[in-house]
């Protein structure tokens, strides 16, 4: 397993770059990977020199959602300690859309769940064109009640009730059809892209684009405070959603490789 499950650097320039450093459970996050996150912002906030932000995943996937061995083992805690998880997983999600300078995610194979969420957050995304995007909840009796506020953002609520209901996968393309990405490039391009889009954004006067983003979030439900009432609602549907027998259920189909039976999982 990785020792670090979040590397970040900063260079010369002012641009960090934040990988995702579990490829061997293709970047699936769990409690080590949200601390890293929120660990990796918190000490990108004291540089005074920060301009922007490049989130990576090591691997052939950039990010896979939630670790399902991780949630089941935390789904029969007690509600104070399943709403703690939901709470520091929305957080990780919430700073990083509202950090005060641009976002950029690379995103290459595999992009799940919380993910989409991830990316939604994210100010400007490209994909290689082997990335494949699902909103997974829904598949294992769970929700993605704390980031379909960022989802609707990116890609409106009509897209939303369809791929957050279906659960499907889709591919490069669609996204960019969507708008959950704003560029396709091949594979072995990928870097090369997010490199001209950086230097694009280094272009720009600092004080006018952090101005910029902060106007777009007013008018966001994305952009909402972590204090808010909706968000503190968001955050308890998805931590009880976890303890329910159809999540049950549907963790256990996941485990043991097999359909759901959902006539056994209502609750």
């Amino acid at each position: 397993m990785s020792a670090n499950p979040v590397l970040w650097d900063l260079d010369q320039r002012g641009v960090a770059t934040v990988t995702l450093n579990r490829p061997e459970v293709n970047n699936a996050y769990d409690a080590g990977l949200i601390n890293g996150v929120l660990a990796a912002m918190d000490e990108l906030g004291k540089k005074s020199h920060l301009r922007v932000a490049v989130l990576k995943g090591n691997g052939k996937h950039f990010q896979a959602g939630a670790d399902l061995k991780w949630i089941n083992g935390v789904r029969p805690k007690s509600p104070a300690e399943n709403e703690l998880v939901s709470r520091a997983t929305f957080e990780a999600v919430q700073r990083l859309n509202t950090l005060p300078i641009p976002t950029v995610a690379l995103v290459q194979g595999g992009c799940f769940g919380g993910g989409t969420g991830v990316i939604s957050a994210c100010d400007v995304v490209i994909a290689a064109d082997n990335a494949v995007f699902s909103i997974t909840e829904v598949r294992w009796g769970l929700t993605a009640a704390i980031i379909i506020p960022q989802l609707c953002d990116s890609i409106g609520v009509r897209q939303v009730r369809r791929y957050a209901l279906t659960g499907e996968r889709f591919g490069a393309e669609d996204a960019r059809r969507i708008g959950l990405v704003h560029e396709v490039v091949p594979l072995a391009e990928l870097e090369t892209a997010g490199a001209k889009v950086v230097e694009q954004l280094l272009a720009n006067g600092p004080e006018a684009l952090a101005e910029t983003k902060a106007l777009a979030l007013e008018s966001s439900f994305g952009g909402m405070s972590v204090d808010d009432d909706a968000y503190a609602r968001l955050v308890k549907m998805h931590s009880d959603r976890r303890r329910t027998s159809e999540a049950s259920e549907g963790l256990a189909s996941f485990a043991e490789k097999r359909a759901a039976n959902w006539g056994s999982g209502k609750g």
